[in-house]
Formats: C-alpha cells, sequence, structure tokens
C-alpha cells in the first residue's frame, strides 16, 4: 500500500508539473528564494520551476533569470521582490493568454515572448508600486526607487535617484498608466513615475538604472535543501 501510494504521489506531481509550471529558473548567480502562495518557502536553484502565486527574491549580489514557456524572459536584479501573479499560456489558445507580473522591489529585465505579441494587447501587464505596464512585444527594464532607494551610479552613498519608478524601453513601445493617466515611452526613451496620482512623465536621459552584468549570470546552483515531499 505504501509503495502504491508513493507512485500515485509521483503522478501527481508530474501532472502538477506539467500543468502548473510555468516557468524555469535558466541563469542564476548567488541566492534565489520563493515563497509559494501556500506560504511556504525555500531555496531555488538551476532548472527549478516556477508557479503562478510565487514571489521570488533574489539576495544582495544575487542574479536571477526566469524562462517562461511562451519565450518570455525576467531577469531579477539585487535585492529584488518580483510576483507571478497570473500567468496561462496555451500555444494553440491566444484568446486564453494571460500574464499578469508585480515588482515590489528592486529592479528587472524583462524581454517579452509569444503572450505580448498575439492577442489581446492587455493581456500582457507588469504592475509596479507607482503604475501598470502594458506592451506588445519588447524588451524593458523597470526600476523600482521607491520601495527602496537607487543610488546613482559613481556618486556617494548620500546620493540617491529620486524616489518612484523608472521605465527604460529598449526594443518596442510600453504603455505606462495610472490613475493620473498614460504615456506611451518607444525604444530610447526612458519613463518616471512618481506616485499613482501623478502623471508619467519622459527623462531627458539615461537614469543609469538598466545594468545587468552578463558575466555575473553564471549558472551556479545555489546551496539549500529540498523538500521533505515527493515533489520537487
Amino acid at each position: 500500500m505504501k509503495t502504491s501510494r508513493y507512485i500515485l504521489a509521483v503522478l501527481a506531481c508530474l501532472i502538477a508539473g506539467s500543468v502548473f509550471a510555468n516557468g524555469t529558473i535558466i541563469q542564476l548567480s548567488g541566492t534565489l528564494s520563493v515563497k509559494r502562495a501556500d506560504g511556504s518557502t525555500r531555496i531555488l536553484s538551476m532548472r527549478s520551476e516556477v508557479i503562478p502565486g510565487d514571489t521570488l527574491e533574489t539576495q544582495k549580489d544575487s542574479y536571477a533569470q526566469i524562462k517562461f514557456k511562451d519565450g518570455a524572459t525576467i531577469t531579477m536584479k539585487p535585492n529584488t521582490q518580483f510576483t507571478v501573479a497570473a500567468y496561462t499560456f496555451v500555444e494553440a489558445r491566444p484568446k486564453e493568454d494571460n500574464a499578469v507580473f508585480s515588482l515590489l522591489k528592486g529592479g528587472i529585465r524583462a524581454v517579452s515572448g509569444l503572450i505580448s505579441k498575439r492577442g489581446d494587447e492587455d493581456s500582457y501587464k507588469m504592475n509596479t508600486t507607482t503604475a501598470t505596464i502594458g506592451i506588445r512585444g519588447t524588451t524593458f527594464d523597470v526600476d523600482d526607487c521607491k520601495a527602496g532607494s537607487c543610488k546613482k551610479d559613481g556618486a556617494g552613498d548620500d546620493a540617491v535617484h529620486e524616489a518612484g519608478v523608472y521605465v527604460s524601453v529598449r526594443d518596442g513601445e510600453v504603455r505606462v498608466a495610472n490613475g493620473a493617466g498614460s504615456l506611451f515611452v518607444s525604444a530610447g526613451q526612458f519613463g518616471f513615475i512618481a506616485a499613482n496620482n501623478i502623471l508619467p512623465k519622459l527623462l531627458p536621459g539615461d537614469p543609469g538604472l538598466g545594468f545587468i552584468p552578463q558575466s555575473s549570470m553564471v549558472e551556479t546552483i545555489t546551496a539549500g535543501g529540498k523538500n521533505a515531499g515527493v515533489c520537487d
């Protein structure tokens, strides 16, 4: 009976993984943890799965990259919290596409996949503390300097960026919207959103927050134990 129950548990894990595992950690340098919707926490490693409801967090000097089923990638900077609020992708059913992400603190680089290039234009959203970002096939950076301070490059410890959310578009176009209105930010442009009730605005130049050292994205498996259950 114990053997039968174990086999059934393994089969359940395989089925759940195939249905619910929508993202995979493909690059990792440092420490990455996850808090699941059920409240459980664990340390992630290379090839760990990411599912809707996960809140991922990188530690100091840590970078992580997640690849989703539609081909999209999210690269997390150090000291970043990022939630996969919702994610649905079935290649044969574009009308069901749905990707909703939330940047809680820190910074990310997003490269969009098929969800942002087909079907409903509102099927991909990136929520931040001051605005929601919608896209149509693009590459962009988002840095939250409101939940925490962001130092200016090459400046002293006391020199920090103005509190708010910064958006840098590298390819394509994004629409930044909040309670005060909306703003389109195109490739080579930089946006700033100070608060939910303040209209987003374009910046005259690069705020210097988009740097992600590719040499640091080493495929390093982090230390840490696995859950005691059958499912990894």
